[in-house]
């Protein structure tokens, strides 16, 4: 007797859907080859000096498949600087949004995320800045949707504690200061590093002591005003 060859074990809808995986799988590594190429020139350079053709040549494919990914150097832009800036405030959205830490450990926490950041990101501070002074129009309505809620959860906070005499400080210059001292030593690096001789290897562990100093000086300014006599 000839026996049967047995049925294969998998449906006819996998074979059928298989071959379709590795196009997909393609066509999203291509992108995001193109929107590191894209984010890294853009950091560096800036929008009006990067071209089209620099990013493909980065990225190692041709103009045209990056003209039918991203249509425009515009549109790909408009990605990378959302990108960027969801990356700059997701510390504050994260560790404000978090209702288990005290203010003084939410503040730890994002003094120590953004400088490890910043550390491994050092023109993104700089980049975003310039983008937002040269296209502020083009970008407030953008970033207004990204910052609205963490603006809102983060405000409503310190104004409960302000007026609860908890802290000293108005919140506006209590964010200020959190930004000016985390932020502005890599916005303002190059100028830091020639005033005080530190090479780059000096600068990195000059920030790393500032992640234990900045809460301490923060925590200082949250104090209440002492009564006078």
């Amino acid at each position: 007797m000839i026996k049967s060859k047995p049925r294969p074990t998998f449906a006819p809808s996998t074979q059928i859907d298989m071959p379709k995986a590795k196009p997909i799988a393609k066509e999203s590594s291509t992108e995001e080859k193109i929107k590191e190429a894209a984010r890294k020139l853009f950091t560096q350079k800036g929008f009006a000096a990067t071209r089209t053709r620099d990013i493909a040549d980065e990225a190692g494919i041709n103009l045209a498949l990056l003209n039918y990914y991203f249509r425009s150097k515009q549109k790909l832009f408009d990605i990378i600087m959302m990108e960027n800036f969801r990356q700059f405030i997701h510390g504050i959205s994260f560790n404000f949004q978090d209702k288990t830490l005290s203010l003084e450990q939410k503040i730890e926490k994002v003094v120590s995320m953004y400088i490890d950041f910043l550390t491994a990101n050092p023109d993104l501070p700089l980049f975003i800045l310039t983008e937002l002074r040269n296209n502020p129009d083009q970008l407030a309505a953008s970033i207004e949707g990204e910052i609205g809620e963490t603006r809102t959860e983060l405000f409503a906070q310190l104004k409960v504690a302000h007026a609860a005499g908890y802290i000293g400080i108005e919140p506006s210059h209590l964010v200020a200061n959190l930004f000016g001292l985390t932020v502005f030593p890599f916005v303002a690096r190059p100028i830091l590093q020639k005033v005080t001789g530190a090479d780059d290897t000096q600068f990195n562990n000059l920030m790393q002591q500032r992640k234990e100093l900045i809460p301490i000086w923060i925590k200082t300014m949250l104090q209440p005003p002492k009564p006078t006599k």
